[in-house]
């Protein structure tokens, strides 16, 4: 018998009211998460989506899409009927209230990869969920700025040939796939685990001449192949839409890398720590993988503001350390 999220967070959920509320947030990310597949795959249908809003660009730094400001409107809308006190965004500068009696913060990327809106690629959101209370957190950016360790749930959805939601409420990490005739998600696996090893690495590899040597050392090694000094022959994968790369990796182990490198604006590297990189840690290592900025664990780094950005390298456990060991 097929198990839904609903069923799933309700289990999860029992009669602990910390917990009742994590699983509405959810709930309610999943929502939007239907409203936005069903917007992204109108394709070229609705290619209007894809066009640059403005001429200013978001929070983070990037141009903003159509696409981008409706998925954070459908997250918004759902996340008022949950208890969450404060929304941050990436396409926003400043914490959006919701409701300020709830007891959660949640952080969310409404809308990864929307590069590729045109292009039918795979896009995502990515969220984040914090604790919250007033009395410790007077202002709500300090909330957003827990390290990713105080995170008690994280996931992300990726609108692909099926929509599929990868999540962990701190017990491991499960992926549930929406069920389109019943409008809902099922379980479709409830324990993933990265492989340890692997001979598959994602990067944009055009930007090579612009890497630090670290980077450079730990490539050049890969690409000698069973020659080199690593002993074996690697395969090169990357889509560049983040949440597509990820789900790669949770099906069949590899490692993502996006360094900081020698570009004005990249020095410090290019993806959010609260936005992208600290959900997709807590997800993978409770999928038995890793994530570190190249010498730190994603999860222990104190965000410095709310924008920040970080170099990320995540996935198998082996590969990663190995990559680290490089620095």
């Amino acid at each position: 018998m097929s198990v839904t999220l609903q069923a799933y967070l309700r289990d999860y959920a029992a009669n602990d009211p910390s917990r009742q509320a994590v699983a509405d947030a959810v709930a309610r990310i999943a929502e939007a998460g239907i409203v936005i597949a069903d917007l992204v795959a109108q394709g070229p249908l609705a290619d209007h989506f894809a066009k640059v809003r403005g001429d200013e660009a978001n929070a983070g730094g990037d141009t903003q899409k159509e696409l981008d400001v409706i998925a954070e409107e459908a997250v918004i809308e759902k996340l008022k009927l949950a208890p969450v006190a404060f929304l941050g965004s990436e396409e926003s500068e400043t914490p959006i209230p919701l409701n300020t009696a709830g007891s959660l913060v949640v952080a969310v990327d409404p809308l990864d990869g929307s590069s590729n809106i045109d292009t039918n690629v795979s896009v995502g959101t990515i969220y984040s969920i914090l604790p919250y209370d007033a009395a410790s957190f007077p202002d709500p950016v300090d909330a957003l700025m827990q390290k990713g360790s105080a995170q008690v749930a994280a996931g992300f959805l990726v609108y692909g040939p099926s929509t599929v939601l990868v999540s962990t409420l701190g017990a491991g990490t499960q992926v549930f796939a929406l069920d389109r005739t019943r409008g809902e998600f099922i379980l479709a696996k409830e324990a993933v685990e990265i492989a340890a090893a692997t001979k598959e690495y994602g990067v944009n590899q055009s930007n090579m001449r612009h890497w630090h040597e670290p980077m450079r050392r730990y490539i050049d090694d890969c690409l000698a192949g069973k020659d080199g000094p690593r002993g074996k022959d690697f395969n090169m994968r990357w889509v560049g839409s983040m949440v597509a790369d990820a789900f790669r990796i949770f099906t069949r182990g590899g490692v993502y890398i996006y360094s900081g490198d020698k570009r004005k604006g990249y020095e410090a590297g290019r993806l959010r720590l609260i936005y992208e990189a600290n959900p997709v840690a807590f997800i993978t290592e409770q999928a038995g993988g890793a994530a570190t900025d190249g010498k730190t664990r994603i999860l222990d780094i104190v965000p410095q503001k709310l924008h920040q950005r970080i170099p990320l390298v995540f996935g198998s456990r082996e590969e990663v350390e190995t990559i680290a060991s490089y620095y």
